[in-house]
């Protein structure tokens, strides 16, 4: 069985990709395999990133839609499951920030104040993006339209 796994890219791949982005995977993933993907996404259906985030953090990213990738994978997929562990990103987040406060004494004169400043506020403002529920993190699992229901205990 063969599968294709893509961790951190949807949010790279822009929303008018993802429709090539799909047909690729569904190309490349052969009879009875598995595709998988995790992403960080949110609830509606946006035309990008927050400015601060698009210019300081990841330019030119954008966060996916539940209805845009499911627009995508329409016709090509099954899906198997989707699964949201945003609350448990706020947590990773928190504890990011207390280990990044915890070295910056060693870092400090490596990166300066500014850097101090973007990262702090990176970290702090995605933690509240998921406290919201805006900001969620999908694991989505799918196989092609047409193989068989997988046997998850042999996976």
């Amino acid at each position: 069985m063969t599968g294709v796994i893509s961790i951190g890219i949807m949010e790279h791949v822009g929303h008018k990709n993802y429709q090539d982005y799909m047909e690729v995977v569904n190309r490349t993933l052969k009879p009875g395999g598995i595709g998988f993907f995790h992403t960080i996404g949110t609830y509606f259906r946006g035309k990008g990133n927050n400015p601060w985030t698009e210019k300081y953090i990841f330019p030119n990213s954008m966060l996916p839609s539940i209805a845009r990738l499911t627009a995508a994978m329409e016709d090509l997929f099954v899906m198997e499951d989707w699964h949201n562990f945003g609350p448990d990103y706020d947590p990773t987040l928190m504890a990011w920030h207390a280990n990044f406060e915890l070295a910056w004494p060693k870092l400090k004169d490596r990166y300066g104040e500014r850097f101090y400043r973007m990262w702090r506020y990176y970290l702090l403002s995605s933690a509240g993006g998921f406290r919201s529920r805006k900001t969620q993190l999908w694991q989505v699992v799918f196989t092609r339209i047409g193989d068989p229901q997988p046997d998850c205990r042999k996976l």
